[in-house]
């Protein structure tokens, strides 16, 4: 048994009253008449750029237009062909230190708050957080209202892990002076996919 395992078993047989899940059918969570919509506003208001992408553009051009003095990039999405980086067969998640931009797949997008959920698809998921840019490519269909609605379509794949990312790192903590970039990337760019 692990420790984690025995400190979880410590607790539980410390436990002296127990309670019932709450039911949580009855919620009314808060929905949308446009998803896409609140979504583009709440990732605008959390510092994020998003972008429609027409059909048919070049994705690797778009993304040199955005960046032109990015000199590594870290993808391992088939369709990015400008990547200098792959974090699928890089040595140590410390390889990716010096990533200008690293570009990602979000499998959906959450209206209420502009969060996307990132599963594992790579095997350094530090390429999410250490470049300095990221870029994440999203279906403009796979927006959900809230937070509810996200949960129930949360699924892990071999890895894992997930996690949400909803615009660039920042904090205020020290003087109130706002710092973009300060725990991951400065900038966080959603490219909206046909």
């Amino acid at each position: 048994m692990s420790s984690k395992e025995d400190i979880i078993k410590k607790y539980r047989a410390n436990i002296r009253e127990r309670y019932d899940m709450p039911d949580l059918s009855d919620i009314k969570a808060t929905t949308y008449p446009d998803p896409l919509k609140q979504f583009v506003k709440m990732s605008e208001a959390v510092g994020g750029q998003v972008i429609e992408v027409e059909a048919g553009r070049d994705v690797n051009t778009l993304i040199r237009e955005l960046f032109p003095e990015a000199k590594e990039i870290a993808s391992n999405l088939p369709e990015i062909t400008i990547s200098t980086r792959n974090p699928d067969t890089i040595g140590s998640a410390q390889a990716l230190n010096g990533t200008d931009v690293g570009i990602i797949r979000g499998v959906f997008g959450v209206a209420e708050n502009g969060c996307i959920w990132i599963p594992q698809h790579m095997k350094e998921k530090a390429v999410c957080f250490i470049s300095e840019n990221l870029v994440i490519v999203l279906p403009k269909s796979e927006i959900v209202n809230n937070m509810h609605e996200a949960y129930r379509r949360i699924n892990f794949n071999d890895y894992g892990y997930g996690t949400f990312i909803s615009g660039p790192s920042k904090t205020a903590d020290i003087a109130q002076v706002l710092v973009m970039g300060a725990q991951a990337a400065r900038t966080v760019t959603v490219l909206l996919m046909p």
